[in-house]
């Protein structure tokens, strides 16, 4: 049994691991029991009544998170030559197509995104093996592979970001900053469950929404009550 840090039984005696709290009162805990020296990230991870092993119950999306993420994302855009100017005024970090293409090959993944367009997918298929592991692959539903790059790319940057289900049924999606006020917290985690409500799959039977967590890097999860979020 490992042993529990000092600064883990402090965060733990400042609320009840064993109760359901408001999004709003969760999202103050978690500020109170994050004890890492930098900014950590905050994470909302949703339990589906859904088995991910059906085709048609696969839960998958994207969504424009009001308040950003709070991280740098760095994208890359692999595009035709007309489309460059386009992807470097929208904020792209890396532009090109071959030269790129071949950096990926030999291992390069420094990059959080790469959008691209539906001309030149067929040019990243031998990259699936290196990309598809890391997340990286893009694709349509993620608005990843689009014609206008460049407005993909202002969406990225702005906090748009894609999720979707695991093998075990969970949605885990990171929606800002322990940095971040309360209000900013809890409109980001809103806005991320009521786009998993509109996804729900027809054919998923009994309780689609089963639980909620809210944590931080490092920090222990605080169980959301769910009758406090609107749809639920």
């Amino acid at each position: 049994m490992s042993r529990i840090t000092k600064k883990r039984k402090e965060a733990l005696s400042k609320y009840d691991a064993s109760k359901e709290y408001s999004l709003a009162e969760a999202a103050d805990i978690l500020k109170q029991i994050s004890y890492t020296k930098f900014d950590s990230s905050v994470d909302v991870d949703v339990r589906l009544g859904v088995d991910p092993r059906k085709a048609d119950q696969m839960v998958r999306g994207v969504v424009a998170l009001p308040h950003g993420t709070g991280k740098s994302v760095r994208v890359l855009v692999l595009c035709t030559p007309d489309k460059e100017q386009e992807a470097k005024d929208a904020g792209a970090d890396y532009v090109g197509l071959d030269d790129y293409i071949s950096k990926i090959e030999q291992g390069w993944t420094d990059i959080d995104v790469i959008i691209t367009m539906p001309a030149v997918m067929a040019k990243l298929g031998r990259l699936g093996r290196v990309l598809g592991p890391r997340g990286l692959m893009p694709n349509p539903k993620a608005g990843t592979v689009t014609p206008e790059v460049g407005k993909a790319v202002t969406e990225v940057k702005a906090g748009k970001i894609d999720f979707k289900v695991d093998k075990t049924g969970i949605i885990h999606a990171g929606i800002g900053k322990v940095s971040f006020g309360q209000k900013q917290i809890v409109e980001n985690a809103v806005e991320l469950i009521q786009t998993l409500i509109k996804l729900k799959p027809s054919s998923a039977k009994g309780t689609y929404v089963r639980s909620i967590t809210l944590s931080s890097t490092m920090s222990p999860g605080v169980q959301i009550d769910k009758s406090s979020i609107t749809g639920l």
